[in-house]
């Protein structure tokens, strides 16, 4: 493997690992209703660079992690 090869697919891994931290990270807040959660998640996983740029920058600090029992 060359050195372009292995940048992509490291840029690629490192993608696809944000994109499934940030939609589990969705998944555990609440936003005040079910279909806030689904359109950030959908959005994520419909363009998952840009969709994952947005959540972090507008979603994140939206949503409350529920008090745990």
């Amino acid at each position: 493997m060359d050195t372009t090869t292995t940048v992509i697919l490291g840029t690629g891994l490192a993608f696809f690992l944000i994109t499934c931290m940030a939609i589990l990270d969705a998944a555990q807040k609440d936003f005040g209703g079910i279909e806030v959660k689904a359109i950030w998640i959908f959005f994520m996983a419909l363009v998952p660079f840009i969709g994952v740029g947005c959540y972090l920058v507008f979603g994140y600090r939206k949503g409350k992690k529920p008090a745990e029992a």
